[in-house]
């Protein structure tokens, strides 16, 4: 049995509010700013009931960035009893301005159910929306939609497309999946050599189903050379991150190897994994 890991991770989830960075990218009046500051300090401040009551007004003034606000606020019960439809409502509002992270929660929101019938092909749209804005959330749950076949034809290389323009953004399940596609040959021509320079990124990232398959790859010398050492390393850290058959996997290659040779792994994987996965046997 391959030890491969072949799971698809699902599409990435809502995107909540990330105040503090969102507001310096917004160019306000005076009086509009003294409003949102109002509302992002009783946000921050677990006091939804007064964030509404500064972002409603400019949310029904068509003020896109408190639309998408409020939108979040009634998805997640801040404030207001929860409700989707109304969170829907808000969010299409500032999705039809342009909104990405407006847009991106629609495509969520459709693919989920929750507010709307459950609609693929909607989800679709508002993703793509959001992709062609560079959004690499999206741009990810395009890939995983046109792997799956969900809302479009099954189509591998568009997959492959989304999930490059997401890796290369630095996302860490675009860049697994785009490993199993060049180690598969699934929409791009097979290349082992790039499925293990994939795999390394997102597990340099932690990703632990990423970490496991790199170990398979020097395992077997498939796209890097052939290293007990490297091997041992990168199933250890998949079994310290929670991979269920790794740690079985180490201990079976260590069965290869030198008493030397495992505790260098050894080694190695504790340097790798308290640098935060800069120095991994480089």
């Amino acid at each position: 049995m391959s030890r491969i890991t072949l799971n698809i991770f699902d599409v990435t989830p809502f995107r909540a509010l990330v105040l503090a960075t969102m507001l310096s990218f917004i160019v306000f009046t005076p009086v509009t700013a003294q409003d949102y500051q109002k509302g992002y300090d009783a946000y921050q401040a677990g006091d939804y009931a007064t964030a509404l009551q500064e972002w409603r007004p400019l949310a029904e003034q068509g003020d896109a960035d408190a639309q998408y606000f409020l939108g979040v606020m009634y998805k997640n019960g801040q404030g207001v009893p929860q409700d989707y439809a109304e969170s829907v409502k808000w969010y299409r509002l500032a999705a039809d301005q342009g909104d990405t992270d407006a847009q991106y929660n629609l495509g969520v929101t459709y693919k989920n159910g929750e507010g709307v019938p459950q609609d693929y092909a909607e989800a679709i749209k508002w993703y793509r929306l959001a992709a062609d804005q560079g959004d690499a959330d999206a741009q990810y749950n395009l890939g995983v939609m046109y792997e799956k076949g969900n809302g479009v034809l099954q189509d591998y290389s568009e997959s492959a497309k989304w999930y490059r323009l997401a890796a290369d953004q630095g996302d860490a399940y675009a860049q697994y999946n785009l490993g199993q596609m060049y180690r598969e040959g699934r929409g791009v021509p097979k290349d082992y050599a790039e499925a293990a320079k994939l795999y390394r990124l997102a597990a340099d990232q932690g990703d632990v189903e990423a970490q496991n398959n790199l170990a398979v790859m020097y395992e077997e010398g498939n796209g890097v050379l052939q290293n007990n050492i490297m091997a041992h390393m990168w199933y250890n850290l998949a079994a310290a991150n929670g991979h269920e058959k790794a740690g079985e996997w180490r201990d079976e290659r260590a069965g290869l190897m030198t008493n030397a040779d495992i505790s260098k792994a050894q080694a190695m994987a504790r340097e790798c994994m308290s640098s935060g996965y800069t120095k991994c046997g480089d």
